[in-house]
């Protein structure tokens, strides 16, 4: 049969491409995991003071260190130029990594993350061709915090930290008037940024309620 070649090739290279799929989702499946035992960590910090986490942020350190075993093995599964090809297939547990990281950051050392670190975290480029961390992603993941800051902003009164909340609400407003300032094409990503208006509402209510209680205290 004259189609005969054209059919066993599509198989041959059918085979190829699952082996390589089912690779890489081995690999995203394993990320997957450290990255809810980090979130599992981290919430910690909606029941401990900052002096008391010490040891979940050595904790998330230690996953990262796994988490950047797991992108070389990523990266040697890919040819630099295949990146878009597969992205979507690790392209969620990455937005959650960035979060991840991102909140580690700020409950560490009160500042943002930023894109160059991340990649360092993980072993990737920040940018450009090869084996990098997408911006959207990046952006994706920063777009997540503001939601667990209002809540932690929240639970920091019910556990008599009053001082806290006004950090986390202008950490918020920061953030929130950085993501104005960028042209977002992206409609999901557009979508996310949109929803952090409700977080800096959230934060900016539990300032309200401390002001009109007299609970802020004095600088």
């Amino acid at each position: 049969m004259a189609s005969e070649p054209l059919f066993q090739w599509y198989e041959e290279y059918a085979e190829k491409e699952n082996v390589r799929k089912d690779a890489i989702r081995e690999v995203t499946k394993e990320l997957e995991m450290i990255q809810r035992n980090m979130d599992r960590q981290l919430q910690q910090c909606h029941a401990r003071k900052p002096t008391e986490m010490q040891d979940v942020y050595e904790s998330v350190r230690s996953m990262f260190t796994d988490v950047k075993g797991l992108y070389a093995r990523l990266a040697d599964t890919l040819h630099g130029e295949e990146y878009y090809r597969y992205h979507g297939l690790w392209r969620q547990v990455t937005q959650n990594l960035v979060f991840m990281a991102a909140l580690w950051t700020y409950l560490e050392q009160d500042r943002i993350l930023q894109l160059e670190e991340f990649a360092n975290l993980v072993g990737a480029k920040p940018q450009g061709e090869g084996f990098h961390v997408d911006l959207e992603d990046f952006l994706h993941g920063i777009c997540s915090l503001p939601s667990e800051l209002a809540r932690l902003a929240t639970n920091c009164v019910t556990m008599g930290d009053f001082v806290r909340p006004t950090r986390i609400n202008a950490f918020v407003a920061d953030v929130y008037n950085g993501f104005r300032l960028l042209n977002l094409k992206n409609d999901s990503l557009r979508k996310r940024f949109d929803s952090l208006k409700y977080d800096v509402k959230k934060t900016e209510g539990v300032i309200y309620d401390l002001s009109i209680r007299g609970l802020i205290p004095k600088e």
